[in-house]
């Protein structure tokens, strides 16, 4: 059973180790500098690693970065970067399960120290709420899981049995299905990952088990949330953080403008 007791999470008799990871790379094409962007007054980078490091079962919080200065503002915000992703890790072809395997292998390693859990965070994705840290790990702990992760609701229009082709000028159906498919009532409940929140137990992951597996549970986030791969989703980042009312009162500080 995984309970909060406003210290530390227990998994039966024992507090397990929590590693919270900040995946945030220097490169970008959508938005260039796109980890060191403002939104609130603190990068997103910032903002990630302040709220790991204000959870108090939490034990360690640490960014993935090959950028020395993304690495230096995990540290103003009271993270750590005790080392620099390798490039291959840093690259728009490499994967988030290999990233963040080395991640936590290289965490246990400088910290000598196992961790039986590891949450990350993306920085693109900075409209989470603590409780949305707490939800993954109730989740992760309430059930036969190997992981969690937070999934949004996707809108019926962008649904597969709505989503049209055009080729040689003329519109086609993704699925045959498509043609029957006109009323958004017709669409079955699906869902998108938001990046807010994963959660990962250590021995299935590290052993090539992936980040999604049918062993994964669903955290369903109902309120709008933004992933920012454009400069428009950053804008509406910020129009969702002030209608939302997301103060930035419990993370550090020294970045606020």
């Amino acid at each position: 059973m995984w309970m909060d007791d406003g210290m530390s999470w227990r998994d039966g008799n024992r507090s397990p180790a929590v590693l919270a990871v900040i995946p945030a790379r220097g490169g970008s094409k959508g938005i260039p500098g796109k980890n060191m962007k403002r939104l609130g007054g603190l990068t997103l980078v910032g903002r990630a690693t302040g709220l790991a490091v204000s959870q108090r079962w939490i034990d360690q919080t640490l960014v993935s970065t090959d950028d020395p200065e993304i690495a230096a503002e995990a540290i103003r915000q009271g993270g750590e970067a005790p080392f620099l992703r390798p490039a291959e890790l840093a690259s728009d072809t490499a994967s988030s399960d290999d990233m963040w395997r080395h991640a936590w292998r290289a965490a246990e390693e400088h910290y000598g120290r196992r961790f039986d859990i590891s949450i990350l965070l993306e920085p693109t994705s900075p409209l989470r709420q603590p409780s949305d840290l707490t939800a993954t790990m109730t989740a992760l702990f309430d059930g036969d899981h190997d992981g969690a992760a937070t999934v949004s609701p996707t809108p019926a229009h962008y649904a597969p049995q709505k989503t049209l082709t055009v080729e040689n000028g003329r519109i086609g159906f993704l699925l045959d299905a498509g043609a029957r498919t006109a009323r958004r009532q017709d669409v079955p409940p699906l869902f998108h990952r938001n990046g807010l929140c994963y959660a990962l137990r250590r021995k299935p992951f590290l052993d090539g088990a992936p980040i999604l597996d049918t062993r994964c549970a669903a955290v369903v986030i109902d309120r709008p949330v933004a992933n920012i791969d454009d400069p428009f989703e950053l804008e509406l980042a910020e129009w969702l953080l002030e209608r939302q009312g997301l103060g930035v009162s419990d993370l550090p500080v020294s970045e606020i403008a």
